[in-house]
């Protein structure tokens, strides 16, 4: 089946003192993402990439050892670069999400642009798409925001206009052809397992 499961990773440790890109995932998340680790068996799936982020690489982690895999990274599957702020507490930071999606060719509070972002979440899957073992699925995990910039490019809307994931705790997948790159299945939380 040549198709992609594009996942958003689950639930992390918040924790100011640290860069972002270090948080791990939490007990929570691990569990959700064993469990859908568990609902890939038997699927076939040849291959297991995620970012270069901490939480992404935990959850590819556990879904290529539940699969008997390795998993590659790709930096240019991670979030949109906020390293100008560093953390920034609720709710002020859900203002400033949604002034980057808003604003998609402003750089918001020094955060790289979500045009820029876009183009090289775009490049990026599509390079996995077309080099990739041939054959069964590609799991790509990644991040809520990445996987938004990537909706709305699949979906033809502008930047903030695409359909988002429904769980507030990240935990969502979508499906993708390969060739051509297209939208297959829209956003499913991974409780719901995994179905092409």
């Amino acid at each position: 089946m040549s198709i992609i499961i594009f996942v958003t990773h689950p639930e992390v440790v918040i924790d100011p003192a640290r860069p972002v890109p270090d948080w791990p995932l939490s007990a929570v998340g691990q569990a959700r993402m064993k469990s859908f680790a568990t609902a890939l068996q038997g699927h076939g799936v040849e291959s297991v990439y995620a970012s270069s982020e901490r939480k992404a690489m935990d959850g590819a982690a556990i879904v290529a050892d539940a699969l008997g895999l390795h998993y590659e990274t790709d930096p240019r599957l991670g979030e949109n670069d906020r390293s100008s702020t560093g953390y920034i507490a609720p709710p002020e930071f859900w203002e400033v999400v949604a002034a980057f999606f808003a604003e998609p060719t402003t750089s918001v509070r020094g955060w790289e642009r979500a045009a820029d972002a876009q183009a090289r979440i775009v490049k990026a899957v599509g390079d996995i798409a077309r080099t990739a073992p041939a054959g069964g699925p590609v799991v790509i995990v990644s991040h809520g925001g990445v996987g938004c910039l990537l909706t709305a490019h699949l979906q033809g809307v502008p930047i903030g206009q695409e359909t988002r994931p429904s769980h507030p705790g990240g935990g969502c997948y979508l499906v993708l052809d390969r060739e051509p790159l297209a939208l297959r299945r829209d956003w499913r939380v991974i409780e719901d397992g995994f179905a092409a």
